[in-house]
């Protein structure tokens, strides 16, 4: 398959209230599941052509609203990889999931990006009494509600369904990584009740 015409013709076209659903900036409604999100996935594109993709998230929001055409995403402490904020590309195109985990549907936010220091919302991005150290600010070109039915087949909110233990447990990833670090301190390290002291 090498053409739309072929995608086209084997899946073919959406009806008219799904192909006119992108809009260029939010609705109330989008700014509030914004503002009600804990979990968000951030993709970015640099200049090379290079995508990356990275989860965002924090209590109670992922992300906050701005303006309507605005969004920012506070940089929270982590491995210092900075993976999802390339230098690459200051201004390079971004694309924002953000998902309930009580529901199935996702907004969708496409846009363009720099990366901030500081600005006059960052005070309202304060968590557990700690400022953001940086702030991805998106530029909303393209927003819209993605449908439910991957999460549906995915079954992925059903506990029911969970097995963590049918892979390695993240102390056990780990050691490929730090194999002079002993399975206790490895264990002691990634247990959750650790992890949680430091998410902010």
């Amino acid at each position: 398959m090498t053409t739309v015409e072929d995608l086209r013709t084997i899946v073919g076209q959406p009806n008219a209230y799904v192909a006119n659903k992108v809009k260029t900036s939010m609705s109330e409604a989008q700014r509030d599941w914004l503002a009600h999100s804990p979990l968000g996935f951030l993709a970015t594109t640099g200049a090379d052509g290079r995508v990356d993709v990275s989860p965002r998230a924090t209590h109670p929001a992922s992300s906050t609203s701005s303006t309507d055409t605005t969004i920012a995403i506070p940089e929270r402490p982590g491995n210092k990889r900075v993976d999802g904020l390339p230098q690459r590309a200051a201004a390079a195109p971004r694309r924002h999931g953000v998902q309930d985990p009580r529901r199935g549907d996702t907004l969708r936010i496409n846009g363009t990006a720099r990366i901030l220091a500081d600005a006059d919302y960052f005070d309202a991005l304060i968590v557990d009494g700690k400022r953001p150290i940086l702030a991805l600010e998106i530029a909303v070109e393209e927003v819209f509600f993605h449908c439910a039915k991957a999460f549906l087949r995915s079954d992925a909110w059903k506990p029911e369904t969970w097995n963590p233990t049918a892979v390695p447990s993240l102390a056990q990833l780990a050691k490929a990584i730090k194999p002079d670090t002993s399975d206790e301190q490895l264990n002691a390290y990634y247990a959750e009740d650790n992890m949680r002291k430091i998410l902010y």
